[in-house]
């Protein structure tokens, strides 16, 4: 039934997607007044995320980025839909990476990369960066899978077309050791801005006016392989042409204190958001979990989060 399933939806998206990008805006604007306007889709959720984190915004301020932020919401929609068949010259149109030059110096010299990326629009096209760098470099993404077995399997080979591999999280560490082994330079993208497991949870920075606990796997990642690390900034142009720039954090990260180039990533993270604030996924519960509610169910032992005796997981 799955197989049956993929293939269905992969047809339908495929014709879909051949519509012109023009269409699939007009569209995007339809479903804009279907999820905001008459479900109010999460709306509760960004209303909160950007009033706590954006206190000294009035609240005409905030409506504007809660509107602007829907438009965007469902252009990611839609432009994720074209993807399937766009050419390599219009996606280079359309998604531009800048400081790909840096990234191409360390891939030369034979390091490896890590990129930080953050949920801005439009991170699916994201993927396309080997159509910008050496081809001497493997790109991938770190890949959370979806719950649904059909839409997991079209999007994985929608992300992998243009030569990135998806890597799951459980298989990174396997992956870098592996490409290492091969003397294989590599660049990787991991979006570290979602909610950690209450065990993940090693540090805390204050991020968008928050208490916010965050995941330190990436910089671990690039010590231990004596990656350089960048963060890639996503700004909009105009609408459906993007721009990514690499920022290059250090080319050392052994030289840099614990945390640190967490801490450093999530203030250009936050940066980049300030200045084009509907791009970011205000939707997600991201400040669920406070430092509160760790401190009296967890404690840490040997560098390892446990729960504490007598309070429940």
């Amino acid at each position: 039934m799955n197989k049956f399933l993929y293939y269905l939806f992969y047809g339908l998206w495929y014709l879909l997607s051949l519509l012109p990008l023009c269409v699939h805006y007009l569209l995007s604007d339809c479903i804009y007044v279907i999820i905001y306007k008459l479900l109010g889709y999460r709306v509760g959720i960004v209303r909160d995320n950007l009033k706590s984190s954006f206190p000294e915004k009035d609240a005409d301020e905030l409506r504007s980025i809660e509107r602007r932020f829907y438009h965007r919401l469902c252009d990611y929609f839609v432009e994720t839909v074209k993807t399937m068949t766009m050419s390599r010259k219009q996606m280079r149109r359309h998604m531009v990476f800048k400081g790909t030059d840096l990234v191409n110096k360390c891939v030369e010299e034979g390091q490896s990369c890590a990129v930080y990326l953050g949920h801005t629009f439009n991170w699916e096209w994201v993927t396309s960066l080997p159509l910008w760098v050496s081809e001497k470099a493997q790109c991938g993404q770190l890949y959370h899978a979806l719950e649904n077995p059909v839409f997991d399997r079209l999007l994985l080979k929608q992300r992998e077309r243009w030569g990135a591999e998806c890597i799951a999280l459980v298989d990174i560490l396997r992956k870098t050791i592996e490409y290492k082994r091969k003397q294989q330079a590599t660049v990787l993208g991991y979006i570290g801005d979602q909610v950690p497991h209450w065990n993940n949870i090693h540090h805390w920075c204050w991020f968008l006016n928050h208490d916010t606990p965050v995941m330190t796997g990436t910089e671990r990642i690039a010590l231990k392989n004596r990656q350089a690390l960048f963060f890639l900034e996503v700004s909009q142009v105009r609408r459906g042409y993007y721009e990514a720039e690499f920022k290059l954090i250090t080319r050392k990260p052994e030289e840099l204190k614990e945390f640190e180039a967490t801490d450093i990533y999530h203030q250009m993270l936050e940066a980049s958001i300030r200045r084009q604030p509907e791009l970011w996924l205000w939707s997600h519960n991201r400040w669920k979990r406070t430092r509160e509610e760790f401190d009296r169910r967890f404690q840490v032992v040997d560098g390892k989060v446990v729960p504490r005796e007598g309070v429940e997981e």
